[in-house]
């Protein structure tokens, strides 16, 4: 037997060619969803065929109308309906699902905490209680500043109990950034902790926290879970109040849930805006609830007796709508762990998959990217025979790592969803449904049944397959944002305005992505449509750029940004991350210009491919491409004050400056 004929070498090859996946029959055969019509009963009964969402929860009082779009496009979805997003998640899961685990919660240090639905129904209703006894009231906005730890979720389905909406700041973020947001808000109230482990090392989270509400206009009432005990940098102070001292003092309340209006604020999420000041994103109760349920359900294949993990940051969008609501509601058992993906070693995914027996993995194209830079061996040593589906969020994932998340983690026998939506959306809009469709590496898939989206040009005409474009949503959703808090004219002209065309009598939604649809109407995401590099002429997005040299056998990660060059008005800089035991060479080089060159074309030949060993990233990884212009271009240094690691920008460039 040659090595060309060995089984693992004909696999990577027919890997490699293979352009379509079809989920496996096992699959299908059990999927929430896998009848086709599906896509054709929404297209002929909508918008009422999104009731199949609403009816996946229990209401107070049905609605009497599915949309209202007489004031678009400010609609209104499942108008009269009333329920509370809390007794959903919880409540009417007791009598099936009291003693089934709600949370498995895994610390950094390998600590755990199992909360049965009947645990985290009676810790809810204690802090309901007692932020009640604090002063919080119906619509009073509570502000969480939070990690990874069991008393995030708590709080927010607390919250969500006594009908104040929350709204969840990032633990990684800045003190300022935190008095922003409560400003911003209006809220005098913050749930935080005194701090949290990271590879080990106990953080101080409390000091930040004062410092942030040392901003804040209002007189603050403080609440701090004591997470860390001895090891705390930072004492709780005697003006603010320790979060288990306040369910314990409430133990036993029954706390009876509000009910809402469909139309009322479940949580509003602060995202960045284009220019200005973070967006607040108000998300409602009925609408928001029901399109996390449906697609957790529809997408995610979610049952109640899974055990499933999204191995997000609840402090993001994900978090909310696929730890915490979606799962929750489905009555199913989600997994929150506290730590990083290589602590305390390179297996400690694939160890908790294994423990756990998780059934669904859904994570984002940096871990697995990171996964593959690691090596094979850390998946090989545990069984991952649990999963049933994998999936992806946060941005596209090209189609190199597609094919070994496929190989290495599925086993080939998981289907893939490549999800795109935004914190705008409330939840997946573009992916394909793995009981039904075909999978496209690289290519997230057609919008979910209900969900109309186009490729157009700048004046708003489609583009036609093959070509790129700016991404529209044609019709209204129910997951959708209703407003920014206490902006609408902003929400209006961030979203609407520029993809509105009146002679259409149509408001379009503008998410800022560009994309590209191919004959079979799969959608391919090419990134935000500002990260486009013009050189002499031709827009080229830094998506495909980056797809195509990560594409390159070798080659872990990439980031390309554009700078200035005399000639061209913009040239391509290339920062490649390379594999373990990839030799960086002149000669491997040459070999990412020339994958560039015939995956695009010579026009988006890169300038210089730039070896690096690390990417600056903020410490949500978004990936600081600003700053690698500056590096590009010479210039002096932006903020790096927001970053994981701020010294990695100034050895690239060092690097930039000795090649």
């Amino acid at each position: 037997m040659t090595e060309d004929d060995e089984p693992d070498v004909q696999l990577e090859s027919r890997l490699e060619e293979q352009a379509e996946f079809t989920p496996p029959a096992s699959f299908v055969e059990q999927a929430n969803v896998s009848d086709e019509s599906v896509y054709e009963e929404f297209e002929e009964n909508w918008p009422d065929e999104w009731e199949r969402a609403a009816n996946l929860l229990e209401w107070e009082q049905e609605w009497n109308q599915v949309l209202d779009d007489s004031n678009e496009p400010f609609y209104q979805w499942f108008v009269d309906g009333k329920l509370n997003a809390s007794a959903n998640c919880v409540d009417r899961h007791l009598d099936e699902r009291a003693d089934e685990a709600a949370i498995e919660w895994i610390g950094e240090l390998g600590e755990t905490r199992t909360y049965t639905y009947e645990e985290l129904h009676r810790e809810v209703n204690e802090f309901a209680a007692a932020l009640r006894e604090l002063g919080v009231g119906e619509d009073d906005i509570v502000t969480m500043y939070l990690p990874m730890i069991p008393e995030l979720p708590i709080a927010m389905l607390a919250c969500a109990r006594i009908g104040a909406p929350h709204s969840v700041v990032f633990g990684g973020f800045s003190a300022d950034a935190l008095a922003e947001r409560m400003n911003a808000a209006n809220s005098d109230v913050l749930v935080t902790c005194d701090g949290y482990y990271r590879r080990g090392d106990a953080l101080d989270h409390l000091s930040k926290a004062r410092n942030g509400v040392s901003n804040v206009e209002s007189e603050v009432t403080t609440i701090v879970a004591d997470r860390l005990g001895d090891d705390a940098p930072t004492a709780i102070s005697d003006d603010e109040y320790v979060f288990s001292e306040q369910v314990e003092a409430n133990s036993g309340a029954v706390v009876d849930p509000v009910v809402r209006d469909a139309e009322d604020m479940l949580f509003m999420m602060y995202t960045s805006g284009t220019t200005g000041k973070p967006k607040g994103v108000k998300h409602t109760t009925g609408g928001y609830l029901s399109y996390a349920a449906w697609t957790s359900h529809a997408v995610l294949d979610v049952k109640p007796d899974d055990t499933y993990w999204c191995a997000a940051d609840i402090g993001w969008i994900t978090g909310h709508s696929y730890i915490v609501y979606g799962p929750l509601a489905l009555g199913t058992t989600s997994v929150m762990y506290e730590g990083t993906p290589d602590y305390p070693d390179k297996g400690r995914f694939w160890e908790i998959v294994e423990e756990y027996g998780v059934n669904q993995l859904y994570t984002a194209p940096t871990a697995i990217r990171a996964f593959m830079k690691w090596g094979t061996e850390y998946p090989e040593a545990h069984d991952l025979s649990s999963l049933r589906l994998l999936g992806t969020v946060g941005e596209p994932i090209n189609p190199r790592a597609w094919k070994w998340y496929y190989k290495h983690i599925g086993n080939e026998e998981c289907p893939i969803v490549d999800t795109w939506w935004q914190t705008e959306t409330g939840g997946m809009m573009i992916t394909t449904l793995p009981g039904i469709k075909k999978m496209k590496p690289g290519s997230a898939g057609p919008p979910l049944p209900g969900i109309s989206a186009d490729i157009v040009d700048p004046s708003g005409d489609p583009v036609g397959a093959g070509r790129a474009g700016h991404l529209v949503v044609n019709k209204p959703w129910p997951g959708m944002l209703r407003t920014l808090y206490k902006n609408d004219e902003r929400f209006l002209n961030e979203y609407w305005d520029e993809y509105s065309i009146p002679e259409r009598d149509q408001w379009v939604y503008f998410p800022e992505d560009g994309a590209k649809v191919d004959d079979d109407g799969y959608i391919t995401v090419l990134g935000r449509v500002d990260d486009v590099i013009n050189v002499s002429g031709h827009r080229i997005g830094t998506m495909e750029v980056e797809s195509a040299i990560v594409g390159v056998e070798g080659v872990a990660e990439a980031a390309v940004v554009g700078g200035n060059h005399e000639m061209k008005g913009e040239a391509i800089y290339g920062y490649v991350i390379t594999e373990d035991g990839q030799d960086e060479t002149e000669e491997f080089r040459a070999e990412i210009v020339a994958a560039v060159e015939e995956d695009i074309g010579p026009f988006a030949r890169p300038e210089a491919v730039i070896f690096t060993p690390e990417l600056p990233k903020t410490r949500s990884g978004k990936i600081m491409r600003r700053l690698l212009e500056d590096i590009a271009n010479g210039d002096e240094l932006g903020n790096t004050s927001t970053l994981r690691n701020p010294d990695v920008v100034h050895d690239i460039e060092s690097k930039v400056q000795g090649d």
